[in-house]
């Protein structure tokens, strides 16, 4: 076998780690804690489906990788809650060193490739970052809600932190943040969120 065939394999085969990094958001149905690449996938899958609603043209296929690559780099860093001050505060650090270590396990080229669609994700700049962002942000929203804001009232969240978070997607779809607006408004009825 060749060295670029053998790098990429053994690429394929690191990620295949990211199914066993598990969430704090649960399957809907009550189900157990999701992992990573099921949350990946979903968000890809979505990003499809829901592209009409982006705010600008994006290109459907970079939106799509960005979200199967973003969350890679937990392999090494883990997940980080999108509510824990602390660990928020060590999350780059964290990220940046998984990126370079598990991304150069690629040829130059891809890793290379690989590294900037990742750093595109997070400056959050253009347009199909933006897009990617709002179905980060989406994706566990409607799982917690189909749930009945149990992850919420588990961690204590406040709706004022919930918001900060998934104001961001207005950069990336005002349509799927009013959806998002309805089901926090829901919430926040309910006492789900403080």
């Amino acid at each position: 076998m060749d060295e670029r065939l053998q790098k990429q394999l053994d690429f394929v085969l690191e990620i295949d780690k990211e199914k066993n990094i598990f969430r704090q958001t649960h399957l809907s149905g009550h189900g157990r804690n999701e992992n990573d690449a099921e949350h990946a996938w979903h968000m890809a899958i979505m990003a499809y489906l829901l592209r009409e609603y982006a705010n600008e043209r994006v290109n459907i296929e970079r939106v799509m990788i960005m979200c199967l690559i973003h969350d890679i780099v937990e392999i090494d860093a883990g997940d980080t809650y999108a509510y824990d001050a602390e660990g928020l505060k060590t999350q780059k650090a964290r990220e940046e060193a998984a990126k370079e270590r598990i991304f150069s396990l690629l040829p130059d080229d891809q890793k290379k490739e690989l590294s900037a669609l990742f750093d595109e994700f997070e400056a959050n700049e253009t347009p199909e970052s933006r897009f990617a962002h709002a179905m980060d942000n989406l994706q566990p929203l409607m799982l917690n809600n189909s749930n009945g804001g149990g992850d919420w009232r588990e961690h204590g969240v406040s709706a004022k932190q919930v918001y900060a978070r998934q104001n961001k997607t207005k950069d990336g779809s005002l349509k799927l943040f009013e959806v998002i607006d309805e089901i926090l408004q829901k919430h926040i009825r309910l006492g789900n969120l403080k």
